[in-house]
């Protein structure tokens, strides 16, 4: 009986309608690809249609898998949840000391509501292979789980649904926990934290309270990113182009009382101790130019007006160049100068207030981008240059900020591409004053490097530094203004003190309130703490700058304990970074409420060993990190100077790659390598070869001598590579636009990793993302790619258990046999442990992979699987995948699990090669090699030569006249010339 059956393809481009024998070219194309399971971004959904043909579809899948693992792989993540197998003893508790330690530690998650994708498993199964390694290597190993779960993210969604954050906060917790336990990793989960636990930001409080004490912490009023739509104050890098990088929502600069970190007082000791660090270069490298430390002067500059009149007022300069003083033709103050407004002119006040205004709604990294094109406005007023006498133009630019150095610069634009950018904008005077050492440069750019002095005396200042190397002349200008009163010697950072307030209500909030009489601070004793987050309804913004916080009335009154006077609470909340900054420290010692961290746990686990996430967390988070751990070391609650001893970032995994075409007003292709412009073409996606395309326009299903068919037009529009491009397979004249993208929602090229489990298991998904490329650089994610590594561990299973019954299920145990392994065998394992061990140890997972998968198809040609041999493989095998590993070694016939069991050793005696190549020459000459085993004496090594195919007809009825043999090197065989043939 025909069955009539409605499917929904969601697939990406529209499709036109095929005639009857085109859809049954398709049909055949559609016969030959691979199911849909295996193209997860395909979806297929049954609307309606017969159970019985629902449940055969179901049987068919179950036959097409490699092995069992939708079985595997929920069975043995309860055994290890029900057995805590993970669990790390604690410090009295049993733990023994006396092993090595090994603290390995995931970048603390943000718990966004979109949960993971399979970019996020990446550096977390880079982490479980290496915990799970050092356990069976016999390290007591720390491999903790937890949430950064405060933050913007999380309010403002709030605020668009209406749900409180800590409803959404716990929701989207759970639903992280659950898509890491379905990837079997191998956290403690009993040492599991949230920054939004109070019992957790008790101690992010304590630590602000000892930051106050020492006078690390204190209030100024600081120009600040303002987001009014936001409600906050945002740091530079969340602000892009004018908006917030969350919702683009325009951003001012405008001043606020704020809550600093006074993190510049341990620039110099974050700035040495980066060298002892076991950090990538780079990252090091990043932080040293974000704690920008520079030797320099500052230099005074009297304000004057047009005839020189002095105005009662100096300019206070920071220059990294003193030597090229003679060369500074005007001066820059930044928008936000505390002097500008009284340095403004009548004339030009209207001119500057504008141009503030402007600069106000730019964000610090908009400002100092060099690319940008510089603007500015003269201020109206002048200043003196103390070693020429000068009289030179004060303007105002947002390329100097009011937070670095002084906020006012000395301009040299014959020496600095922005000045010189600047001048040549605004036709200022350029002088050159410094000569490059072979006498050439380009006189249409600035010089900016060493060279001799010139153009630089003054008979008035008495200042003379002619033909002086740059250095020499630096040296002499500080020493002349610093003893006639012009300035002085300057050491500088671009690192800035931090901005630890926001204006919102999802945050830890501060443990102070001030006296309503005094509006005196005062600290909050440090046995009321925790002090609780409000429950609040309405946590909108203001609109005004004040905090939602203000809402909570009866929250915000209090009553100093000390005094009894009347008080308010501090209304803002710290940054998300706060409870970021020491979450490691927690990890050692979870539950204490007495102490941040027991003393002694913390010299036994600290510092963390590893420390792996992404690269975009270099400066912030680390310098952040670093900055608390020194403050809490000198207080003596660390042992250790640095928080993270080795770090690693893992690379990106783009989206699948995805190919434009291009097509003209009138529809025609146009290459992508075309000379003519491809701007006012419309941009087309096109589906790789074997890929769907389109959406279903017509189905039919019906049985046809007893066979079911299904018929399906869909278009297909296929790609090939030709070359190092790619091109339409059929027009291969229209070259394509191939790119791999960053995943995104609105891309939608998102892989959602519990897709990729349900289709391939958690093993395949682990073992792809390790096997795609080394650890650190970005990879591109494909289907095809996923299959291979499923397949390898279906050859794994079926290796060791045997090929599947005819029903598709699997016979108990193993096709192992007791024999014991042979010469060959033992050495084919024994370089794959030595090559496995080698790679986890260098974190080069790929390369470990490839290796057991030369293992595995060198046993595929044994004729027995000795036991011995197949367990030291699953050995190696179960760090990559543990759940498959865990069911073959229950099925070798252990009762526990391999979690802790010893890590095979390579020996050498199995490492060492039995057979060599030889070369052979024939009077001298290299006529070809032999195969010899290194024991073989002189006289076995010429029988093999001389029964060799081609040595042979050198040989064959000659005479020989000498034998030269160097064991292991060469065997020459010297002939009797009268009978040697040529």
């Amino acid at each position: 009986m025909a069955l009539a059956l409605q499917w929904q393809l969601q697939l990406p481009l529209p499709l036109q309608a095929r005639p009857p024998a085109v859809a049954a070219a398709h049909w055949r194309q559609l016969r030959l690809l691979s199911p849909v399971r295996r193209v997860p971004p395909l979806r297929a959904r049954c609307c309606a249609g017969d159970a019985a043909a629902a449940d055969a579809g179901k049987a068919q899948a179950a036959a097409r898998r490699a092995y069992p693992y939708d079985e595997i792989e929920p069975r043995w993540q309860r055994h290890w949840e029900e057995h805590r197998t993970f669990r790390t003893t604690d410090i009295g508790e049993g733990l023994d000391t006396s092993k090595p330690k090994c603290y390995i530690l995931d970048m603390f998650p943000y718990p966004s509501g979109a949960g993971l994708h399979v970019g996020h498993p990446l550096g977390y199964t880079a982490t479980d292979i290496l915990s799970r390694f050092k356990r069976m290597k016999g390290f007591n190993v720390l491999h903790p789980m937890g949430w950064d779960a405060f933050g913007l993210p999380a309010e403002q969604y709030a605020i668009e649904t209406g749900t409180h954050p800590k409803i959404t906060t716990e929701r989207n917790i759970e639903r992280f926990r659950t898509q890491l336990k379905s990837l079997g990793f191998s956290y403690d989960w009993d040492r599991e934290i949230s920054t939004t636990e109070p019992a957790y930001y008790k101690w992010t409080q304590w630590i602000f309270l000892q930051l106050l004490k020492r006078g690390l912490a204190y209030q100024a009023e600081v120009p600040v990113n303002w987001c009014p739509a936001l409600g906050t104050v945002l740091a530079n890098e969340e602000v892009v182009d004018g908006v917030s990088e969350r919702g683009g929502y325009p951003v001012i600069r405008k001043p606020m009382r704020q809550w600093m970190l006074r993190i510049t007082s341990y620039a110099d000791r974050l700035l040495e101790d980066l060298n002892d660090l076991d950090w990538p270069e780079s990252i090091k490298e990043m932080q040293r130019n974000w704690i920008g430390r520079s030797k320099g002067a500052e230099l005074v500059f009297s304000a004057v007006d047009k005839e020189g009149h002095d105005l009662g007022a100096t300019l206070l300069v920071y220059t990294t160049r003193p030597d090229t003083i003679f060369g500074a033709t005007y001066l820059v103050v930044a928008p936000e100068h505390v002097l500008l407004p009284s340095l403004t002119s009548e004339e030009q006040r209207a001119h500057v207030e504008e141009y503030r205004e402007l600069a106000a709604r730019k964000s610090e990294l908009e400002r100092t981008d060099l690319q940008k094109e510089k603007t500015g406005v003269f201020s109206g007023s002048y200043a003196k240059n103390p070693a020429t006498g000068e009289i030179i133009p004060i303007w105002v630019a947002d390329y100097v900020l009011g937070s670095y150095g002084t906020g006012a610069i000395m301009a040299v634009p014959a020496h600095d591409s922005r000045d010189h950018e600047f001048a040549v904008k605004y036709e200022l005077p350029i002088i050159k004053v410094v000569s490059p050492p072979n006498g050439s440069c380009d006189p249409a750019e600035a010089y900016a490097d060493d060279g001799i002095m010139i153009n630089s005396s003054s008979t008035s200042s008495g200042l003379d530094i002619n033909g002086m190397l740059s250095q020499d002349a630096a040296k002499k200008v500080i020493a002349w203004v610093e003893s006639n009163g012009f300035g002085k010697k300057k050491v500088n950072y671009k690192l800035r003190d931090w901005l630890f307030a926001r204006q919102r209500y999802w945050g830890e909030p501060f443990p102070v309130s001030y006296l309503d009489d005094t509006n005196e601070m005062v600290p909050l004793s440090e046995d009321e703490l925790p002090l609780t987050l409000p429950e609040l309804d309405d946590f909108t913004p203001t609109g005004t700058g004040e905090p939602p916080l203000t809402k909570a009335t009866n929250w915000v009154r209090t009553i100093d304990p000390l005094s009894g006077k009347p008080a308010r609470r501090e209304t803002s909340t710290m940054p998300q970074w706060a409870g970021s900054c020491w979450y490691y420290l927690r990890f050692m010692d979870p539950k204490n409420s007495s102490v941040l961290v027991d003393k002694a746990k913390e010299r036994y686990w600290g510092p963390v060993d590893i420390y792996v996430g992404g690269a975009e967390h270099s400066v912030l988070h680390l310098l952040y990190a670093r900055f608390w751990h020194k403050v809490l070391y000198d207080m003596g609650v660390v042992s250790t100077k640095e928080p993270f001893k080795c770090l690693i970032n893992q690379g990106l995994i783009l989206g699948e790659v995805e190919y434009t075409a291009y097509r003209d007003s009138e529809g025609r292709w146009v290459s992508a390598d075309s000379d003519s412009s491809l701007i006012d073409c419309y941009q087309k996606k096109v589906p790789a070869d074997k890929v769907w395309s389109g959406t279903c326009i017509h189905y039919s299903f019906g049985v046809i001598k007893g066979q079911s068919l299904i018929v399906v037009c869909f278009n297909f529009c296929k790609v090939t590579k030709v070359g190092d491009h790619y091109v339409l397979r059929d027009d291969p004249n229209v070259r394509l636009n191939a790119r791999a993208y960053k995943m995104s929602k609105s891309r939608g090229n998102v892989i959602n990793p519990d897709d990729v489990v349900s289709e391939y298991g958690a093993d395949s998904l682990r073992l792809y993302e390790m096997f795609m490329g080394p650890l650190r650089d970005s990879k591109t994610w494909s289907t095809g790619g996923i299959e291979g590594v499923h397949r390898f561990l279906g050859r794994t299973w079926r290796l060791i258990v045997g090929s599947p019954l005819p029903n598709g299920s699997y016979n108990d145990g193993t096709i192992t046999t007791e024999d014991e392994p042979t010469l060959d065998q033992l050495r084919v394992l024994h370089k794959c442990i030595a090559k496995v061990t080698e790679e986890i140890n260098e974190t080069r997972f790929n390369t470990a992979i490839s290796a057991m998968m030369e293992f595995v198809n060198a046993a595929y040609k044994w004729e027995t699987q000795p036991k011995s041999v197949t367990e030291s493989f699953v050995l190696l095998l179960s760090p990559f995948a543990p759940h498959l590993a865990e069911e073959l070694w229950f099925r070798l016939g252990h009762l526990q699990s391999l979690a802790y069991e010893q890590f095979p050793e390579a020996k050498s005696e199995y490492l060492e090669e039995s057979k060599l190549v030889l070369p052979v020459q024939i009077n001298g000459k290299t006529r070809g090699t032999i195969l010899v085993d290194k024991s073989c004496s002189e006289d076995d090594v010429f029988q093999i030569a001389a029964s060799d195919e081609k040595l042979s007809k050198y040989l064959a009825g000659k005479g020989i006249r000498k034998r030269i043999y160097v064991p292991g090197r060469i065997l020459n065989v010297i002939l009797d010339q009268q009978k040697a043939k040529t």
